[in-house]
C-alpha cells in the first residue's frame, strides 16, 4: 500500500468521526434545549439568564451558539418558558417575548448575534 493510499484512508477515517461526533453533539444540544426544568433562580444571582421556549423558531436559531458558549464560560442559565413552573418569571421579569437576555441591568430580546455577545461577553 502506497503511503498515499494510507494517508487517504487515514483521512477519510478522521472525517467520518468528526461527521459523526458532530451530528451526535448536535443532536445533544437539541435534547437539552427541549428539557424543561423548574429554575430557582435565586440560586444563580451573577448570571446570564436566557428565556427562551423550545418551540420559538427565533430561540432555536440562537440556542446552539448560546449553549457552546456556555459550555465554556458556564455562566448562562437556560429558563425554558415552556414550563409552567417557570412562567411567574414573566411578570418578575416583565417578559414580552423570547428569546431574552437578562444580565444585571442588561436585557435583550431578539436573535442579533452582536447584541447577545454583549450580554453574554465573549
Amino acid at each position: 500500500m502506497t503511503l498515499i493510499k494510507r494517508v487517504s484512508k487515514v483521512l477519510a477515517v478522521i472525517v467520518v468521526i468528526l461527521a459523526v461526533s458532530g451530528f451526535a453533539s448536535h443532536q445533544y444540544v437539541n435534547h437539552v434545549e427541549k428539557q424543561r426544568p423548574v429554575m430557582a433562580l435565586a440560586k444563580h444571582p451573577k448570571k446570564v439568564l436566557f428565556f427562551y421556549r423550545d418551540d420559538c423558531p427565533d430561540c432555536q436559531s440562537i440556542f446552539h451558539r448560546i449553549y457552546w458558549h456556555n459550555a465554556i464560560s458556564h455562566n448562562i442559565v437556560f429558563i425554558n418558558m415552556n414550563q409552567p413552573q417557570n412562567r411567574h418569571y414573566i411578570q418578575k421579569y416583565q417578559l414580552t417575548s423570547v428569546p431574552t437576555l437578562i444580565h444585571g441591568k442588561q436585557r435583550y430580546t431578539g436573535t442579533n448575534q452582536q447584541k447577545i455577545k454583549q450580554i453574554v461577553g465573549d
